[in-house]
């Protein structure tokens, strides 16, 4: 009888320690993506840092929720983890669209400096939402692809522009041309039905849509560097013992650090493999580049007219620096 009562107080206290938890993180990109690629080992980290007491599983290619509801899916519980384009939440507040202004911040130095003077504003904007940025990772500087040469800005009038978020249809409309909304899975059926003739984007989503099938140029502008977030539920974030979420910071600290490193090294590869199936890759012409600055510096003033003092105080603290 005693042996049989000190079992049952055994097993009544190692219940608890024994849960395992798992969360489902909802991201639109396809498992070949970098940022997926990290999000994944960002994941088995924490699954090993918890002994398999906290598992994460990576839902892809925007197969748990589609890009538009991941924030609020999480926002509200549904997905308690998800990553998503930061600018996709400017209407919500111009502030998370500030590293999709063209030309602010151009190659990887001067995006970690602007990331530096705007992380604190962006992290209280989503933590007044019941949200924690766990960490942040950009793209590579993003370069315009087109069928024909492009000599100076006149060169898109009259065309369709995929754009992704609000720079990106104001930069389309700078340019004369129309912008028509594609989300990244959908950019060859967009090219090939003649939705859309041009699009500002990565090299990386260049290559994972194999833009050679239906571009021929890409001009590498390095416009700007927009960043993906991961973002958790603040409250089941909190309601994870401790040592989960000292395992769910460390192993934020990492991926962001890895997934920094890895947006380089695919700026790189991405390019030469543009050049490699056929794509022409150049810099912007002289006169193209002339009129891209000025596109910039008035997207830039009519950001900061937006933005109002928040966001010229992120601004001018990035170029203090």
């Amino acid at each position: 009888m005693t042996r049989q009562i000190s079992l049952i107080a055994f097993l009544a206290m190692a219940g608890p320690a024994l849960a395992q938890t798992n969360w489902d993180m909802a991201t639109p990109y396809a498992d070949g993506d970098f940022h997926t690629r990290n999000i994944t080992q960002f994941a088995e980290e924490v699954a090993t840092a918890t002994n398999g007491q906290l598992t994460i599983t990576v839902h892809s290619s925007g197969s748990l929720f589609g890009h538009p509801e991941i924030k609020d899916s999480v926002r509200k519980g549904l997905a308690p983890i998800g990553e998503v384009l930061m600018s996709r939440l400017a209407n919500e507040d111009p502030l998370f669209e500030v590293d999709s202004v063209p030309f602010l911040a151009t190659g990887y130095e001067q995006a970690l400096k602007l990331w530096d003077a705007s992380e604190p504003a962006i992290t209280q904007k989503l933590a007044d939402q019941g949200l924690t940025l766990l960490f942040v990772v950009p793209w590579p500087g993003q370069g315009i692809y087109t069928k024909d040469a492009v000599s100076d800005a006149s060169s898109f009038q009259g065309q369709n522009m995929r754009a992704y978020n609000a720079a990106t249809e104001r930069l389309a409309q700078l340019l004369g041309a129309t912008p028509t909304q594609v989300e990244a899975g959908d950019i060859p059926t967009a090219f090939s039905t003649g939705r859309v003739s041009a699009m500002a984007t990565s090299p990386s989503t260049g290559v994972t849509s194999q833009a050679w099938d239906f571009t021929s140029y890409y001009t590498d502008a390095q416009a700007w560097l927009p960043k993906n977030m991961v973002i958790v539920n603040t409250a089941a974030f909190e309601a994870l013992p401790e040592d989960q979420r000292t395992a769910i910071i460390q192993a934020a600290a990492q991926a962001e650090t890895r997934g920094w490193d890895m947006s380089a090294v695919e700026a790189e590869e991405a390019t030469a493999t543009l050049a490699q199936n056929g794509m022409t890759v150049a810099p912007p012409s002289e006169a193209f580049s002339t009129e891209l600055q000025a596109i910039g510096e008035t997207m830039t003033t009519e950001w900061l007219e937006r933005a109002g003092d928040a966001g010229r105080a992120v601004v001018d603290a990035y170029r203090a620096e």
